[in-house]
């Protein structure tokens, strides 16, 4: 059976089902392929069940720490499996939400594995896809235009390949029946910092192995400073500059023993379970690429500044295009793919321009320009920082570690870059990601009046600092 349509789409993750939702608002006829359940990684495999886990991890720490607010409690014990039982809940509910969503917009979902077609009877251009149903029937999907959204999976590493026993990828860890004693984690990213920081506080004994000279790496060097700081204070042991070796990963009814190298020195490190956390690879194998003229570079979909592959009328986005993996850059890059195959203008913003946050605790996040970034592109960069301390808000919450940093350029006086590490500063970034967008000044951001007492006064404050007028220290 063949289907004719405006816009098909291979993948129905973030990125997938909001650019179908925007299609269909536009007035086109819409195919989503996916192989596996709509909202793909981040909703089954990603954001969503890692950070219900970090909630109840988060809840769990509190409850331990509740005599600092006066309230005593005695018996509090950790149930495990009910933690995944509410995970798998929300999880379930968001996927309910979705499949709505399609229903709702008109839109005709397939459930199977899609491959790109070369030109044939059907289509005188690439860009049909054929899609092996899951009742073994085929379907041919003739598009006016494609848009490849197949997302990512996680990294491997060669000799510790993740058997779901000993060796965990973070798909395999989110679902644990029962936490491990110990775990070593191989990578101090982001997604290597969030498992140290749930694992801490569900009482896991947790390791982690960079191999830079800095968890988190990519962010700004004083939020990685603190990042370390707050993990060791809470027992987490930090090795960076660090490399695991692989060739001499062992495991016994005990658990796992590898060797770890840092500088001239090998040290032996046992736990429970190892969990490979080295970032992650495009799923850009086996999806008929081949048939097309579409460039792969370094493992990822090469496309312009439009998001048109070497295929005008086949576009990618989301994570195998590369850049910065996040689901909500994979919702952006999807309006931006609509509304250009429809002929429409669309307001893009940079890579660096897209907040990033990390849900530990305290949290982190950031938009802009590292302050070691600002001065590589030849910036004459002012700084100003706030610590929480100082704010009121945070004191009542009882947290009152990190700080928000702001970067700006000395001669022009634009905002270059935001970066915070605190309590609930996931939810405090976007009046920053706005404030660049707008092409603000820090004095004009510390006009605003911000509510007292709220954790968004620090943010007042951090711009104030950065010349010298902050009111509160």
């Amino acid at each position: 059976m063949t289907i004719h349509c405006d816009v098909a789409i291979l993948g129905g993750g973030t990125g997938g089902y909001v650019a179908a939702i925007r299609a269909a608002q536009l007035g086109k006829e819409v195919v989503i392929i996916e192989k596996d359940k709509l909202g793909g990684t981040c909703l089954h495999r990603g954001c969503i069940p890692s950070k219900a886990l970090l909630r109840s991890a988060e809840v769990y720490a509190t409850i331990k720490e509740s005599v600092q607010y006066g309230i005593e409690t005695s018996g509090a014990q950790l149930v495990f499996p009910k933690v995944q039982e509410r995970k798998e809940a929300v999880v379930e509910q968001l996927h309910q939400g979705v499949q709505f969503l399609m229903r709702k917009n008109k839109i005709t979902v397939l459930s199977g594995k899609g491959r790109v077609i070369g030109p044939s009877i059907f289509s005188p251009k690439s860009g049909a896809v054929a899609v092996e149903l899951e009742d073994g029937e085929m379907e041919t999907i003739v598009p006016a235009h494609l848009i490849i959204a197949t997302g990512s999976r996680p990294r491997v590493l060669p000799g510790l390949e993740p058997d779901g026993e000993f060796i965990l990828s973070s798909d395999e860890a989110l679902t644990m029946e029962n936490l491990p004693a110990s775990l070593i984690i191989v990578g101090g990213g982001v997604i290597g910092v969030e498992w140290a920081s749930m694992l801490n506080d569900f009482g896991v004994e947790v390791t982690v192995v960079e191999a830079a000279n800095r968890l988190i790496p990519t962010e700004d060097e004083d939020v990685s400073r603190e990042m370390q700081r707050l993990l060791t204070k809470r027992g987490v042991k930090v090795l960076t500059g660090a490399q695991v070796l692989a060739e001499t990963y062992g495991k016994d009814e005990e658990g796992v023993q590898i060797d770890v190298q840092k500088g001239e020195e090998t040290e032996t490190l046992s736990a429970s379970k190892l969990l490979i956390s080295v970032g992650r690879q495009a799923n850009v194998e086996n999806i008929g690429l081949e048939n097309t003229d579409i460039r792969v570079e370094r493992g990822f979909i090469s496309v312009n500044e439009h998001l048109q592959t070497n295929e005008p009328h086949i576009y990618a986005i989301g994570d195998c295009i590369g850049g910065l993996q996040l689901a909500h850059a994979a919702s952006h890059e999807g309006l931006q793919a609509v509304h250009h195959l429809a002929g429409e203008e669309f307001h893009s913003v940079p890579n660096y321009m897209i907040p990033r946050c990390i849900y530990t605790r305290p949290e982190a996040a950031s938009v802009g320009l590292t302050e070691q970034e600002a001065r590589e592109r030849g910036h004459q960069v002012k700084t100003g920082k706030f610590p929480f301390q100082a704010i009121g808000k945070s004191l009542v919450y009882g947290s009152r570690d990190g700080f928000v940093k702001v970067v700006a350029d000395q001669q022009t006086n634009d905002i270059l870059g935001v970066h915070m590490i605190g309590t609930h500063v996931t939810d405090l970034i976007s009046e920053a990601a706005l404030a660049q967008l707008l092409d603000a000044t820090p004095w004009e951001v510390g006009q605003l009046i911000h509510p007292h007492p709220t954790l968004s006064e620090i943010l007042g404050e951090a711009m104030l600092a950065v010349d010298g007028q902050a009111i509160g220290i």
